[in-house]
């Protein structure tokens, strides 16, 4: 999502100086707290995506009787109990000293993972914590949260999100909270579970946190956000983002432009 981003926090930048209504926000404290946002949903939009890809892979190592056995550059996955119909089941995921992802982020510490039932089960529920966990250089806290809603009228999945005490700690000590209420509508890739790759999902609900400058900020969908992971991007929708004083910035992903204290502006993927 960084990328996306990019050109849309230069023009923030720009417009909190040359608009007066910006005068009681410190552009630059802004502007670093949209910056960081940017990186704590995209490690907690990544412990969604490998939380549910860990759970289908535990479901066919269990019904193949092949178990994770750590060849090559993989994390060392177990499940108990070991048997397909006893839940509550843990899934332990341990990606010891550091474990490089095929999306080059490189992982480490433990994920603990546990389920009430298989991921595709309505009403299933999966409460993820973190034991000196690290995306990269960040230190990840938190409980993440998640209900299999069972199937829309489209026949796609939802599944509810909560992130409770969510916390990012940089390597330079910096601490960012964030908490996160949505619904996730898977929509492509269903079909080959043990692939995320090519998964695709409707993202709707709401984000807030707070920086490591003490800067509020809260994200609204306003049209649900249709995200893709390889390549990462973000197809269409509509976010409506609020930090400190400003209540007033739109990101159209639909049209491409973002608008601030009522003015528009084209950006570029």
């Amino acid at each position: 999502m960084k990328k996306f981003l990019v050109p849309i926090l230069a023009i923030f930048f720009i417009s909190c100086q040359e608009d007066e209504t910006a005068q009681d926000t410190n552009p630059t404290a802004a502007l670093e707290a949209l910056t960081e946002y940017v990186t704590v949903n995209k490690v907690f939009q990544d412990v969604g995506n490998n939380s549910g890809d860990a759970i289908l892979e535990s479901e066919n190592s269990i019904s193949t009787s092949k178990s994770n056995n750590n060849k090559g550059n993989n994390p060392i996955i177990t499940i108990e109990p070991l048997d397909f119909n006893t839940f509550p089941k843990t899934i332990t995921i341990d990606y010891q000293e550091g474990v490089l992802g095929k999306d080059g982020i490189t992982r480490k510490g433990i994920v603990t993972i546990v389920s009430t039932d298989w991921y595709r089960k309505a009403d299933s529920e999966h409460t993820t914590t973190f034991n000196n966990y690290y995306h990269e250089d960040f230190k990840v806290e938190g409980t993440h949260y998640m209900k299999n809603l069972g199937k829309n009228n489209d026949e796609n999945l939802e599944y509810s999100v909560t992130i409770n005490n969510g916390k990012i700690t940089t390597n330079t000590g910096a601490v960012i909270n964030y908490t996160e209420n949505s619904t996730r509508t898977w929509v492509a890739g269903s079909d080959t579970p043990l692939n995320i790759w090519d998964d695709e999902y409707l993202l709707n609900g709401s984000q807030s946190g707070v920086s490591s400058k003490g800067v509020e900020y809260t994200l609204t969908v306003e049209k649900p956000l249709h995200f893709v992971l390889l390549p990462r991007n973000i197809k269409s929708g509509i976010l409506d983002v609020d930090i400190a004083s400003i209540d007033d910035i739109k990101l159209n992903y639909s049209d491409r432009t973002i608008t601030i204290f009522g003015k528009s502006y084209p950006f570029i993927n």
